[in-house]
């Protein structure tokens, strides 16, 4: 019962990785009927511009039916509109583009996490400024490219799902009302970590193998 507390411990953290590889695993690919019930749904409950929704829908079609399984990186590339657009039936938000963005983003995140998705990468884009908008660093960019999201998703059935989500349809509006926006899914065939964060995981995990190897010929 020497070691009780660090077998306890060891547990725990044991059980806690477990919990958050299980979060973050892929799944199976979504079935042809899978995705024609979640296309079902996105015709019935999306409240976004006609035109946006026809066009979205046939690309989700399209996507959902040669899903693989696998977890996709999800590009957002987005322009904030001069004025936020009306959409019909959807109740109006006082403020900017910027500001009704932000509360789009408050409300979809803890879907995102709730489904093993969250974002890696936010910010608002900073090139070189011109009349036309903003032009990175090398070459125009989109058209008046102001905004970047890359969001992590498990699956593409974490995708759909959260395009049904009743709490996530409540704000999905916001987005379209607020800016105009391009999304590209990647497999992320090559991901990197912070390397901060695992340079410091190495030189932790060194320190107690260390300290233990020492400790253990001490009292050998």
């Amino acid at each position: 019962m020497k070691y009780r507390f660090e077998l306890i411990l060891a547990l725990v953290f044991a059980a806690l990785f477990a919990s958050f590889c299980h979060w973050l695993k892929p799944g199976s690919a979504m079935t042809q009927s899978e995705v024609e019930g979640y296309i079902a749904g996105f015709e019935q409950n999306w409240h976004i511009p006609a035109g946006e929704k026809a066009q979205f829908i046939a690309n989700m079609r399209t996507w959902g039916e040669s899903d693989d399984g696998k977890p996709v990186y999800m590009i957002n590339l987005m322009a904030y509109y001069d004025q936020v657009q009306q959409i019909p039936g959807v109740p109006p938000i006082e403020g900017t583009a910027a500001q009704v963005n932000d509360f789009y983003e408050d409300g979809a995140i803890p879907r995102l996490l709730e489904l093993g998705a969250y974002p890696m990468v936010a910010g608002e884009a900073h090139g070189v400024q011109s009349p036309d908008g903003v032009e990175l660093l090398g070459r125009a960019g989109i058209e008046n490219l102001q905004r970047i999201l890359v969001v992590r998703y498990p699956n593409r059935r974490a995708f759909f799902e959260l395009f049904s989500d009743p709490d996530y349809l409540d704000v999905m509006p916001y987005k379209f009302a607020s800016m105009n926006t391009t999304l590209v899914p990647t497999d992320g065939t090559v991901v990197v970590p912070e390397l901060r964060f695992v340079l410091g995981s190495v030189l932790l995990s060194s320190f107690l193998l260390i300290g233990w190897l020492r400790s253990t010929r001490r009292r050998g």
